[in-house]
């Protein structure tokens, strides 16, 4: 779950996952159901908000180091709340999860950190083993071919 404010309307983002099986449309809609009606009764966020409820996606968030454990050998986008060695942004695969403490091996350099440091992260999906294979853009270049200069 995450929470955006904004000025005139929040957003309240609700992503739900199961155990063996993919989140479909109705999961999704007896949540939001399920969600607004207990929103509407407790109302805990004050003023006005839009609840999103939705699955993870192929570009999942990571909120917890559970999560983090779950896609050990994976590709991951973290976004640091303070620098860790003059960086904020890091990009590579999960290599441990220990407790609270994650080891990701970036550009071949493992960066340890506790997961309290993870201002945001997701998963980078691999788009090869999920049979994407780009196609060129109309009118522009073939992929791999350099432009010849004159």
């Amino acid at each position: 779950m995450e929470f955006t404010p904004s000025q005139g309307q929040g957003t309240l983002r609700v992503y739900l996952d199961t155990a063996g099986r993919e989140v479909n449309l109705d999961d999704c809609e007896a949540a939001s159901r399920e969600l607004s009606a207990l929103l509407d009764v407790e109302d805990p966020i004050p003023g006005h908000y839009v609840l999103e409820v939705s699955s993870p996606g192929i570009d999942r968030p990571l909120f917890t180091a559970e999560q983090f454990a779950k896609f050990v050998g994976q590709e991951v986008k973290v976004l640091l709340k303070v620098p860790l060695e003059g960086r904020r942004r890091l990009r590579g695969k999960v290599v441990s999860v220990e407790g609270s403490q994650i080891g990701l091996d970036a550009e071949g350099k493992v960066f340890q950190f506790e997961h309290d440091a993870v201002e945001s992260a997701r998963i980078v999906p691999d788009w090869a083993a999920l049979g994407y294979v780009p196609q060129p853009k109309p009118g522009g270049r073939k992929p791999g071919k350099k432009k010849e200069s004159k």
